[in-house]
């Protein structure tokens, strides 16, 4: 299927405006969005990577990161190919950047028999299914079906996710989701725009609103990338935020290491990560160290 970027205005009357994130990519027959994962096929928009599996693992919980839910489980892990972010230091560029005519080996598998495989590893201490390693909630239509099928089955279902999404997609997938972790990426829509995202910022708090007004069990992960969120104004703004909508929302506080397109910075110095523990556990009551 040809692989032609997503238009931006005015487009033909056969284009259709892609609803699933704020980009509202209009796409045309053999047109892919800007996530590389979502386009127009034989006059439908679709997801493209639905149920293309690049990785399955049976991961703890922990891992995801989820520090308290269900801890000492493990969980089910799914991820497929493509994202609607461009962050320069993703650590999975390989499934994220691609696209659906340039992407990683895939299997194909159902929503049924990724819950068979689920409920086979109840043995070895699984929990459920989580959609992450990729972005989950560029397919909403893959971890909706497969999600309602995990319920049924009395699994949990977590997504891991940049919460960079629309409005009804977000709540549609929050009625079928147990957990969430969201990446806040920084604290300011400047930092924002330099992974692709307008009004990333504002998006992503609102996400992370939903989420948690709606009762589902949500974590928060910064990854702290030296000049993008390392600033201590804007990261005491951010724990002072989390904190007006509930003191016990866990936040994970992640060292960043060289990855992708950044491997020439050098990762976080300790002693930041150090600060921002001491200046997040004045304001909320979970904070975790990751990758130190």
């Amino acid at each position: 299927m040809p692989d032609a970027p997503a238009t931006s205005g005015d487009a033909a009357d056969t284009a259709q405006t892609c609803p699933v994130c704020p980009h509202c990519c209009r796409l045309r027959e053999g047109q892919t969005g800007i996530c590389g994962a979502r386009g127009i096929h034989k006059g439908r928009l679709v997801s493209l990577n639905y149920g293309q599996a690049t990785a399955l693992a049976l991961d703890p919980i922990e891992k995801k990161p989820l520090a308290r839910f269900h801890p000492g489980t493990k969980i089910l892990s799914y991820g497929s190919y493509g994202c609607n972010l461009r962050c320069a230091f993703c650590q999975n560029a390989d499934i994220s950047t691609a696209t659906v005519s340039q992407h990683p080996a895939t299997e194909q598998i159902t929503p049924a028999e990724l819950v068979r495989q689920a409920l086979a590893l109840r043995s070895a201490g699984n929990s459920g299914i989580a959609f992450t390693y990729n972005e989950p909630l560029i397919a909403p239509e893959f971890l909706i079906d497969t999600a309602q099928r995990a319920h049924e089955n009395e699994l949990m279902t977590v997504a891991v996710t940049n919460g960079y999404a629309s409005v009804d997609i977000w709540q549609n997938c929050l009625a079928h989701l147990d957990a969430v972790n969201i990446d806040l990426k920084c604290f300011s829509e400047e930092g924002y725009a330099t992974l692709g995202a307008s009004d990333g910022l504002l998006v992503v708090q609102r996400s992370i609103q939903l989420a948690a007004h709606a009762g589902v069990h949500t974590e928060v992960t910064t990854l702290v990338v030296p000049g993008l969120s390392d600033d201590t104004d804007a990261f005491e703004r951010e724990v002072r935020w989390l904190a007006t909508i509930s003191r016990d929302i866990p936040l994970h506080i992640s060292r960043f290491f060289p990855h992708y397109k950044a491997q020439a910075n050098a990762p976080t110095d300790l002693s930041i990560l150090h600060a921002f523990e001491m200046i997040a556990r004045e304001h909320l009551a979970h904070v975790y160290l990751g990758n130190v």
